[in-house]
């Protein structure tokens, strides 16, 4: 399996954190090139910081899908938010395989 591996890019509320570290592992270890997203913390210091830098940071999630063959959600609970729903239906509009860690 070595030398063609597909890029997945994990979309999904920040506040499951565990959830991400745990898939991006079992992915990765299923022979997958995982890409996520890096900010799970988002505390009263870095809230303001955070929310200017918003667009520019679901932007570049959006360039992170791009570069993916598929995007899988982790939709705990069947929980899926606005900027994940903003990320599946881009995802779906450039043609890429949707999985959901949950059905």
């Amino acid at each position: 399996m070595i030398g063609k591996y597909k890029i997945i890019t994990l979309c999904g509320s920040t506040k499951f954190k565990e959830d991400f570290l745990r898939e991006q592992a079992r992915l990765t270890l299923e022979g997958n090139i995982v890409l996520s997203i890096v900010i799970f913390d988002i505390s009263r210091d870095n809230q303001k910081l955070l929310e200017s830098k918003k667009e520019m940071i679901d932007d570049m999630h959006k360039r992170k899908i791009d570069m993916s063959d598929e995007i899988f959600v982790i939709n705990k609970n069947g929980y899926i938010g606005t900027s994940t729903k903003s990320e599946i239906e881009y995802a779906i509009k450039t043609g890429k395989k949707v999985n959901y860690m949950e059905k």
